[in-house]
């Protein structure tokens, strides 16, 4: 492996770290999840905006290339609302464990979506997965509440990562991010303008959470997105995507790092996490082996 090579790893995984960290700083944050994710969303549009005036990126879309951008972006605002209010009612590693599940969902919506018929592996990874939640709800009931919203939150995500597939080749990803934020952010403004949240105590933050989400904002969305973009320049996709699907395990070791006393689990919540994340994992590498074929049911 060349030093460039093996820089873009160490790149990436650090990337995965950051993106790890965003649950972290979920629960850390002491907003509502909503609020959380308007600021969020706000700090990583500006963010994206001034690293393309860095680098000279041309942004300008036409309208009806942005108003898809603009409605993705409803479906990650959501995403991102359920997930971080399933950590505030639950905790960080429940959450985590859960949402590794979006495998699970975007298997099935993606035929749905390419109007194509079902991998069989599909199939089977799926019914493991459900294997891997079922032990979890045993183990860890009194969060059920907390599944439930990261079980949507993996749903919403699965439909975001595969109504980006059908458009991802047709802008940069940093260009299609940047809109996706605006509309997530515009979205949630309309919500909470009718709601009459916007008063002077929603802009009061306190310091701690005007750093946290600093980080969330700029550091854990705005530059892991771009940085993901230019690592994908040298590693392929697969690689790539093999290295994401460690983002929960990250999570969950650095929550019990964090908030070692509220994290410690069951030793079914692991058994059941490790059955999906060995899903998750094993799902890109046997389906390189397995080409589709006729594999269908």
């Amino acid at each position: 492996m060349t030093a460039s090579l093996l820089k873009n790893h160490l790149h990436l995984h650090v990337v995965v770290v950051l993106l790890g960290f965003t649950a972290i700083l979920g629960a850390l944050i002491t907003l509502p999840a909503i609020e959380l994710v308007w600021y969020r969303m706000l700090m990583a549009f500006v963010g994206l905006w001034i690293y393309f005036l860095i680098k000279g990126i041309p942004f300008r879309l036409s309208l009806r290339q942005i108003l898809p951008l603009l409605g993705i972006g409803v479906v990650v605002a959501l995403h991102w609302i359920t997930f971080f209010h399933a950590i505030k009612i639950s905790n960080v590693s429940v959450t985590l464990g859960v949402f590794a599940s979006t495998t699970l969902f975007t298997s099935f919506l993606e035929p749905i979506s390419q109007r194509r018929r079902i991998f069989w592996l599909e199939v089977v990874i799926g019914l493991v997965i459900i294997c891997g939640i079922y032990l979890i709800f045993q183990y860890e009931f009194h969060y059920i509440e907390g599944i439930l919203y990261s079980l949507l939150s993996a749903l919403l995500n699965g439909l975001f990562v595969v109504l980006n597939r059908s458009i991802s080749l047709r802008h940069f990803p940093s260009v299609i991010s940047f809109y996706e934020m605006i509309g997530g952010f515009l979205f949630i403004s309309l919500y909470l303008g009718f709601a009459g949240v916007f008063d002077g105590t929603f802009f009061r933050l306190s310091a701690a959470d005007t750093f946290y989400l600093v980080l969330l904002g700029f550091l854990c969305t705005a530059y892991a997105f771009t940085a993901i973009v230019n690592v994908m320049k040298v590693l392929s996709a697969y690689t790539v995507v093999l290295a994401l699907n460690l983002e929960p395990v990250y999570g969950i070791i650095m929550a019990l790092f964090f908030f070692p006393e509220a994290e410690r689990m069951s030793g079914g919540f692991y058994l059941g996490t490790l059955i999906i994340l060995i899903s998750v994992f094993s799902y890109p590498l046997l389906k390189r082996r397995f080409r589709m074929g006729a594999n269908y049911i």
